[in-house]
C-alpha cells in the first residue's frame, strides 16, 4: 500500500487477552487512529506510524523478518517463535520493554485425579498443544536428563533456550489451535501444555499442574533489522509506553513530617530516585512527595503514621517521564 511508504509499522494483536491492555496502552501513549471494521491496518493521525493488526502469535515472525519495526506481543509467543527459528545477528527479535500486563505461565497439566505426578512420567506419551516448539524442547531435554546425557543436552543449548538440534522424540506431541485443556477428557492426550493465568480453566478441566515451561508476560519487541529512519520515532514510542508503564505501577504520595522524623519517613518512601523534600512555614516540619508503587502503598501508609507523619495523600499518575 502506497499509504505504507515512510512509516513506521508497529504490529499489535488483533484479538486476544493482550488486545485491549495494548489498545489502552496506545491510548495512553497519545497514539491516535481509528480502525475501520475488517482492516488490519490503521493509519496513526498524529504520527507517521500505522498499526498493523496480527495474531499475537505471528508478530516475532513479522517483526523477525523485518517487515515490520515495532510488535506487542507475549514472551511466549517469542520463544515459540525462536524455538524453531533462532535468531541471528541479523534476524529475530529484540524486547524492549516488559509491559507487565498479560501474565501468564506455560504449565505441563495432567488430569487432577490420575496418576501422573512428574513429568518424566509423560516421556513417551501424547501431550497436546498449541506450543509444539516449546513443548519439543522441554521433552527433549527431559529425555536426553532421563537418558543419562544431560551434559549433551546442555551442549546442544537446552538449558539456555535455544533451539536443539531436531530430533524424534519418544513423547508425541501433538497440535492442537485451541481447547487444548479438552485434550486428556476426550482421550486425545495423556497431558497437556497449555497457558495458565488464573488457573481456573485448568481446574474446571480437572486438570493440575506439574511444571512450568516458561513464564510469560507481555513485551515491546523491535526487529534486528530495523529502518535506520523509523530510529527517532521508535525512541519516542518506547519512552512514551516506558511512562505509561510506570504511571500504572506506581502512586504519588504526599504527606508532611516533623524534621525529627525525617529521615526514617524517607527510608519508607524513597522513590524512584530520591524524595523531594519541601520545607513549610512551620520550621519544625516539612513535606514529602515520593514515588510509591502502588502494590505497596497501603502498607507505606501505615508505616507513615506510626513515625508521626500526617495529611497522607495519595494521588493516581496520570504519566510520567522517569529516569
Amino acid at each position: 500500500m502506497r499509504s505504507l511508504e515512510g512509516r513506521l509499522l508497529f504490529a499489535v494483536p488483533k484479538k486476544g487477552r493482550l488486545q485491549q491492555a495494548t489498545l489502552d496502552l496506545l491510548t495512553g501513549s497519545d497514539i491516535q487512529f481509528r480502525r475501520e471494521t475488517r482492516l488490519d491496518i490503521a493509519l496513526v493521525k498524529n504520527h507517521n506510524i500505522a498499526l498493523v493488526f496480527l495474531p499475537a502469535a505471528d508478530i516475532p515472525t513479522f517483526v523477525g523478518e523485518g517487515r515490520v519495526d515495532l510488535g506487542i506481543t507475549g514472551r511466549d509467543q517469542v520463544a515459540e517463535h525462536e524455538s524453531t527459528s533462532p535468531s541471528t545477528d541479523y534476524s529475530g527479535v529484540e524486547e524492549v520493554l516488559d509491559l507487565g500486563f498479560g501474565k501468564c505461565s506455560l504449565k505441563v497439566q495432567v488430569p487432577e485425579k490420575g496418576s501422573i505426578k512428574n513429568p518424566r512420567e509423560l516421556i513417551g506419551q501424547n501431550v497436546v498443544t498449541s506450543f509444539t516448539g516449546l513443548t519439543e524442547q522441554y521433552f527433549a531435554r527431559l529425555e536426553d536428563e532421563d537418558e543419562g546425557l544431560k551434559g549433551q543436552a546442555m551442549a546442544n543449548g537446552y538449558s539456555n533456550g535455544t533451539s536443539p538440534a531436531r530430533r524424534k522424540l519418544r513423547t508425541k506431541i501433538k497440535f492442537v489451535g485451541g481447547s487444548v485443556e479438552a485434550a486428556c477428557a476426550l482421550g486425545v492426550a495423556h497431558g497437556i501444555v497449555d497457558l495458565v493465568e488464573s488457573g481456573e480453566t485448568m481446574k474446571a478441566a480437572g486438570l493440575k499442574d506439574i511444571d512450568t515451561v516458561i513464564s510469560s508476560t507481555a513485551v515491546l519487541i523491535r526487529s534486528k533489522r530495523p529502518n535506520s529512519a523509523n530510529q527517532k520515532i521508535m525512541d519516542l514510542i518506547a519512552s512514551r509506553i516506558r511512562g505509561v508503564i510506570t504511571a500504572q505501577k506506581y502512586v504519588l504520595c504526599q504527606y508532611n513530617v516533623a524534621r525529627t522524623n525525617l529521615e526514617t519517613a524517607t527510608r519508607i518512601t524513597p522513590g524512584k530516585r530520591a524524595p523531594t523534600i519541601t520545607a513549610l512555614d512551620a520550621p519544625d516540619w516539612v513535606a514529602i512527595s515520593s514515588m510509591v508503587e502502588k502494590k505497596h502503598i497501603a502498607n507505606v501508609m501505615d508505616e507513615l503514621t506510626v513515625v508521626g507523619a500526617t495529611d497522607i495523600l495519595v494521588l493516581d499518575i496520570a504519566n510520567s517521564r522517569t529516569g
